[in-house]
């Protein structure tokens, strides 16, 4: 049986730093408050980078760390919420970048879910046999639409830029690859958690000046509903991920969780007893990349040595939608 196998990857993020006292100066909050109720410390924003520029930095990388040329790659599935233009998507501009040939390439939208759905679709791919090799990416740029206002304080301190890649290959080995993964939505909160406009989902515009001046370009976030959700659904997922592929909890090397909130990942490793020293977290350097977060932590797991043949890594989302999915994988 072939199973897909992350051979490579790769992470970028820009260069300048945001911390949270530069935002103290431009709205009503502090280091203190931002700390207490996100762990954040800085994050990452781009200047004059677009989407595509993080996108082939990280996917460059993923590349190398693979030891391949992008015309190795068959394939190119990205995840983003926060797309390089309202079409095509940031794939296209990628697959422009990387000079890869007539190779598919598409966008996926599932929020900060969106690496993990990506990560099910590649493994389809590559069990089904369409493709050998898959290149996939999670790439955000939040900071070019966040409300820099007291108005948007609650959720425009939670977001940062970023990049993470791996590329995917078919291997025949028992022991290694994506061993299962599991996925879930519930679209009854979608309004939760969201950014309204510009869209298609009311009668006239897709954008207008109200739409700009009430703030409706922005997201918002029901803050206590989505951690109440989030700490009850990513446990889950995780479990019955473990339980599909006949693991078990003290069987898994490394735990990667989503970076929406150091809190919520605190809250879920208590429940589950997993040890801080198994679950890295990279929030306080870089805040919420959503689909860009879990690539991010393997890349840095890779650099530090942490992903050594017969790594098992756990890796949870919960994001928009509301979506939420867990993946188990041999490294």
């Amino acid at each position: 049986m072939v199973r897909a196998r992350i051979v490579g990857t790769g992470g970028y993020v820009p260069e300048r730093v945001v911390t949270n006292h530069d935002l103290a100066e431009r709205m009503d909050t502090s280091d203190e408050w931002i700390r207490q109720r996100s762990g954040i410390e800085e994050r990452r924003w781009v200047t004059d980078e677009t989407a595509a520029d993080l996108a082939e930095q990280a996917a460059r990388r993923a590349l190398a760390r693979a030891g391949l040329e992008p015309g190795d790659i068959d394939c190119i599935v990205l995840a983003t919420l926060s797309a390089h233009a309202e079409f095509p998507g940031t794939s296209f501009f990628l697959q422009e970048r990387l000079d890869c040939g007539e190779i598919p390439c598409f966008d996926l939208r599932a929020q900060c879910s969106g690496f993990l759905f990506g990560l099910a679709t590649a493994d389809s791919f590559i069990r089904a046999g369409q493709f050998r090799r898959v290149l996939l990416v999670g790439c955000e740029v939040h900071s070019t639409g966040l409300d820099i206002s007291d108005r948007g304080r609650a959720v425009s301190v939670l977001f940062g830029d970023g990049a993470g890649a791996v590329v995917l290959e078919g291997s025949e080995k028992d022991d290694a690859g994506i061993l299962e993964v599991r996925m879930h939505a519930e679209g009854r909160h979608a309004r939760r958690l969201w950014i309204e406009a510009p869209g298609t989902g009311y009668p006239g515009p897709r954008l207008t000046e109200e739409h700009v001046r009430s703030g409706r370009i922005y997201p918002v976030m029901e803050g206590r509903f989505v951690f109440k959700h989030a700490v009850t659904r990513m446990p889950e997922v995780l479990l019955e991920t473990l339980h599909a592929a006949s693991l078990k909890l003290e069987d898994v090397d490394l735990f990667l969780f989503h970076q929406a909130n150091l809190r919520i990942n605190e809250y879920v490793m208590g429940q589950l007893g997993i040890p801080p020293e198994k679950a890295p977290s990279n929030i306080q350097r870089y805040g919420n990349c959503s689909a860009a977060s879990i690539p991010l932590l393997l890349a840095e797991a890779d650099e530090a040595g942490r992903l050594t043949p017969g790594t098992l890594v756990s890796m949870t989302a919960f994001g928009s939608g509301f979506s939420w999915a867990s993946a188990v994988a041999r490294l």
